[in-house]
């Protein structure tokens, strides 16, 4: 079990911190969906949508991969988009038996329009911190979210190994 880390500074634990991350997290992405929502488009609805922007037409396997979500939730969610002309599902050419979802002008239309909201909530939040602090902080999640990735890979790499051991 690793170490338990107190903060010299103001001699804050590793529990207290990661649960005011949290506090910040979930804070943040209750007003962020909140505003978002008033503008046609859910938090959780925006994330395929920016998705598919960014990455143009692709199966619902590719977003699922990409996402982190359950293959059965991508397609209700792309159910939903679809049913509110966000997205389009048409044939794939290379396997008939697959589908390729896309934005739609509509969903361009709706995921602008929400962005904006979504900025300036975001601008006003982080207006807390100077720049200096803002560098600051982008850099300490940075080591973060690179030890989250370390720690997952190497417990892929166990069960990986737990595996290949048990044939």
């Amino acid at each position: 079990m690793a170490p338990h880390h107190y903060s010299t500074v103001f001699m804050k634990t590793t529990f207290e911190v990661s649960d005011k991350l949290f506090e910040l997290y979930h804070r943040v992405h209750r007003l962020v969906n909140e505003s978002m929502t008033e503008e046609g488009v859910s938090l959780a609805r925006s994330k395929f949508l920016f998705f598919l922007s960014k990455l143009g037409p692709c199966r619902s396997t590719d977003i699922a991969c990409a996402l982190n979500f359950a293959p059965r939730t991508v397609t209700e969610a792309i159910d939903g988009l679809e049913r509110d002309r966000l997205v389009m599902r048409k044939p794939d050419p290379d396997d008939r038996r697959a589908k390729i979802v896309s934005i739609t002008e509509t969903g361009r239309a709706v995921l602008m329009a929400a962005e904006h909201p979504r900025k300036q909530l975001l601008d006003e939040i982080f207006s807390a911190l100077d720049d200096e602090q803002l560098d600051q902080l982008y850099g300490i999640v940075g080591k973060l979210v690179d030890k989250t990735d370390e720690i997952r890979k190497r417990k892929e790499a166990e069960d990986d190994a737990d595996i290949a051991a048990a044939r």
